[in-house]
């Protein structure tokens, strides 16, 4: 792209269901993850039969596909910043942002894994697909690191609270998990115990040194080093990134 578009006064409807759809994504994807993880193996909840649990891990991924597509349709339609269809599939190639818009990317994929082999399970076998399926889990991480690290509403008060209330669930899920662990494999739920304890910290540590702190919708890439200055705004090879309304600040008015 190397056309610009008229400068918006403020944020465009597209912009809130990006942001609205990534948001409702995430929780979709924590709780899927929380589920699986907490009832996984051959546990069986007493109120409920195992079908009915199956049945709702599989309609809470669809879900969460579905909000993922929205997500990214929108991002991809929003006129703030030309991102193009090609950095959906092919993690760290945006111009604005490419670290953080790349977590996305490499979430999207792995969860694309999993829904592309789910279809073909009986083909695969169960072993070769329960291997793809931990992808699915592998995403979540990546994900929330993309959400943290990406948008403005991470400077809010209930967006923090919201990130807090999915790390907490998964945690709790693991450990439940372990609790409920008969013996063996020892050496793996000692570093699922390490993971699980580490996730709140590093993520804090993360947020608190990032994205809470001054200048850093600079600091996560709003272009690369390539771009070259319009005076309207900066256009690079593949994306045109405009600046923030007058009426925001560095860290409100940068980020997608």
């Amino acid at each position: 792209m190397t056309g610009l578009v008229p400068l918006a006064a403020g944020p465009s409807p597209l912009w809130f269901a990006t942001r609205a759809g990534g948001t409702v994504a995430l929780v979709l994807l924590t709780a899927t993850v929380a589920l699986g993880v907490a009832v996984g193996g051959r546990y069986t909840p007493r109120r409920l039969a195992r079908f009915e649990v199956s049945a709702l891990h599989r309609n809470l991924s669809v879900l969460t596909l579905v909000f993922l597509a929205l997500h990214i349709v929108t991002a991809i339609l929003d006129t703030f910043v030309h991102l193009g269809w090609l950095v959906t599939v092919v993690p760290f190639t945006a111009s604005y942002r490419p670290l953080w818009l790349g977590l996305g990317t490499v979430a999207f994929d792995l969860l694309l894994a999993v829904a592309a082999t789910s279809a073909v399970r009986l083909r695969m076998g169960q072993r070769r697909w329960k291997a793809v399926h931990w992808l699915a889990y592998a995403a979540w991480p990546v994900a929330l690191f993309h959400a943290a690290g990406t948008g403005t509403d991470t400077r809010l008060t209930l967006q923090l609270a919201l990130y807090t209330g999915c790390v907490a669930l998964v945690v709790a899920a693991v450990w439940w998990r372990l609790y409920r662990a008969g013996p063996g494999r020892v050496t793996a739920r000692l570093w699922a115990g390490v993971a699980a304890a580490a996730m709140p910290v590093v993520l804090a540590t993360f947020v608190n040194s990032g994205p809470l702190q001054p200048g850093w919708a600079h600091r996560a890439g709003g272009a690369t080093a390539t771009s070259t200055s319009t005076g309207t705004g900066t256009t690079t090879g593949t994306s045109t990134v405009h600046p923030a309304p007058a009426t925001t600040t560095d860290d409100e008015g940068g980020d997608e």
